[in-house]
């Protein structure tokens, strides 16, 4: 019989491209694989478009950091997910639980701990998110993309794998990118970027400064869900779409620099295609800060360029982009001195090693 592995996380499409990464490699290795998520997120969305891939949903609410109302009655929702879960998984009987993270992810760690089922966390970022916090204490071990995050996990959990990256980002075709687009060869792409759940200070910064852009850049926006602007809908050179799915590697081939959110999973898939980037992290007051910490290590690292959303200005943005470009090829050079790492191979073989017998 096939041991059964069951995938969760969920809120934002970081918090599943790990999970997308693993599936095919779990089905090589012979697993039967389900997934648990929220019943509206992205998840929901990502997952259905994979094959033999059972997705149940469950009750979640969100965790906050600050007052609001819903902190009464999120709390009830949660233990309605982990009584879900648990459930779900006394039927299913998985042998072992991968959790990417996010709020979806604390009842099923919960249920996991219930049941008796060991369970391995990815954290992506530098410091643990709140999900993952709670869920650390219930789970066998957790894995960190950055070394210094294990100052954060129990010492006999912690794990260092490093970043996972979809195999399939590393087969983009950039001519199939400019057909895709309708782009001309030999003009530089600007590669924008603002999360699966978009960035709409992002999104406005660029569409303020299109018009200038537009005369040294062909520029593929990725805006997220709900923010396609329709006035911009037939502009030469600027394509802009709310998610893209399997058309992203060769958008990502085609281009010559990024400006992103700094998000762990997307900065070290640009970093694994070797491109420059102009990261504007989350700020403080949206977040706890984790996207400032990424975009300064990877700004240290010489793989990037960083503007605070609170410097965001048109002319801070304009000077910023072209002087990203300028020195493309010094981003380059530096990743290319970074160490590679088998970060897939590392969780797969954990995952094997960690699940009950």
């Amino acid at each position: 019989m096939n041991k059964k592995i069951l995938l969760t996380g969920g809120g934002s499409a970081g918090h599943v491209t790990v999970n997308l990464a693993l599936i095919p490699k779990l089905k090589e290795q012979g697993w039967d694989i389900s997934y648990i998520g929220s019943h509206n997120g992205i998840e929901r969305e990502l997952v259905s478009q994979v094959k033999d891939v059972p997705y149940f949903p469950i009750s979640t609410g969100k965790l906050r950091r600050y007052f609001d109302w819903n902190n009464f009655k999120d709390p009830f929702k949660v233990i309605k997910g982990t009584l879900q879960a648990y459930q779900i998984m006394k039927k299913e009987k998985p042998s072992i639980v991968f959790s990417k993270g996010g709020f979806v992810s604390v009842p099923v760690i919960i249920g996991a701990w219930l049941n008796g089922i060991p369970t391995i966390i990815h954290e992506s970022d530098i410091t643990p998110g709140l999900a993952n916090k709670i869920a650390m204490p219930f789970a066998t071990k957790i894995c960190v993309t950055f070394p210094e995050t294990l100052r954060h996990v129990k010492e006999h959990k912690g794990v260092y794998v490093g970043a996972v990256v979809r195999e399939e980002l590393k087969k983009g075709d950039a001519n199939q990118g400019f057909e895709y687009c309708q782009f001309q060869k030999g003009k530089p792409v600007l590669l924008v970027m603002g999360g699966s759940l978009g960035s709409k200070r992002i999104n406005d910064a660029l569409r303020a400064n299109l018009q200038t852009l537009l005369s040294d850049f062909q520029i593929v926006h990725i805006c997220g869900k709900g923010n396609v602007d329709a006035q911009f809908a037939n502009e030469k050179g600027y394509k802009q779409f709310e998610y893209v799915h399997e058309e992203l590697p060769h958008l990502m081939a085609m281009a010559d620099i990024v400006l992103s959110r700094a998000g762990s999973n997307s900065i070290f898939e640009f970093l694994t295609l070797r491109k420059p980037m102009l990261l504007i992290p989350l700020p403080k007051g949206a977040s706890r800060g984790d996207q400032i910490l990424n975009a300064r290590s990877f700004q240290k690292s010489g793989y990037a360029e960083v503007l605070l959303e609170e410097e965001l200005t048109n002319e801070s943005l304009l000077k910023a982009i072209y002087h990203l470009y300028r020195g493309r090829q010094k981003y380059i050079d530096n990743m290319n001195k970074s160490e590679a790492n088998d970060a897939l191979n590392k969780l797969l073989a954990l995952i094997n090693e960690s699940s009950k017998k």
